[in-house]
């Protein structure tokens, strides 16, 4: 997503039209996955190759485009909903619409977790939102040896408002995970591990008024820009995370058959 590939830069409009336009569009997009309101696609790549495109939409009854969007944003509700999370943290901000944070989850076994580093950037566009990243080197969070730094080349979600108390999601990824992962791997993102992460959000976000009404209801600072107490980041800090600069390790070889259990959930 980095223009050029070389310099760090804050998403600007043109961006998040391109990133809007991507979502919205079917021109080259595959289908594989279309259950229970959910549709799963994916573009170009080869299936054996481990940098795939994927694209996913969810209609979200009784959820607001907003409150989605807070969902989205609100790293302490996360830690209730995202089991598959190890840690998440905003590292510091940049502009009023765009921060540096950390995210590392767990890979369905017996793959190796995997962390990132990105800039993010969001924009609210009248009743539809935006949240966008791509990975990025920060001096203070090299790769850590307990896990597998990977490469977001392109993420993110839009929030389609569809009524006032209605929504439509869209998530689309592009990320290197640093490793030859084997050909179930790629089948299993598409048709297990991408409809359920979109459920999770979803539910996630009927729950989210409840929950907020208990914990610190005003603190919304990817709203209010004045309630960020986070430290001033520089461009100059930065730089663009490269997939080749990092450890690509071989998985190829592990079975689909030693996952566990609960990775087998739709």
């Amino acid at each position: 997503m980095s223009r050029g590939g070389e310099m760090v830069y804050i998403p600007d409009d043109s961006d998040f039209r391109s990133f809007r336009d991507q979502c919205e569009s079917l021109e080259g997009w595959h289908c594989r996955y279309n259950k229970a309101g959910v549709t799963v696609w994916s573009q170009g790549q080869e299936e054996s190759c481990a940098v795939q495109k994927i694209k996913t939409c969810i209609s979200c009854k009784d959820v607001p485009a907003e409150t989605l969007y807070d969902v989205l944003h609100d790293t302490c509700y996360r830690k209730k909903w995202d089991s598959n999370m190890i840690e998440t943290y905003d590292i510091g901000r940049l502009t009023v619409n765009a921060d540096v944070g950390y995210y590392s989850w767990k890979c369905p076994s017996p793959l190796k977790n995997r962390d990132f580093v990105t800039l993010r950037s969001w924009l609210p566009l009248g009743n539809d939102y935006m949240i966008i990243n791509y990975s990025v080197k920060h001096p203070k969070y090299p790769p850590r040896k307990d896990f597998v730094r990977a490469v977001s080349l392109q993420t993110g979600y839009l929030i389609k408002a569809n009524g006032a108390s209605a929504c439509i999601l869209y998530y689309l990824t592009q990320v290197d995970p640093r490793g030859s992962l084997p050909k179930w791997v790629v089948n299993r993102v598409s048709q297990f591990v991408a409809p359920k992460a979109m459920k999770k959000i979803y539910k996630a976000g009927l729950k989210y008024p409840e929950w907020k009404r208990k914990h610190d209801p005003g603190y919304k600072p990817w709203v209010y820009p004045e309630q960020n107490t986070l430290p001033s980041v520089s461009l100059a800090e930065l730089s663009v995370q490269h997939a080749d600069s990092l450890e690509n390790i071989d998985e190829t070889g592990l079975p689909e058959d030693h996952l566990s259990t609960s990775d087998h959930e739709a």
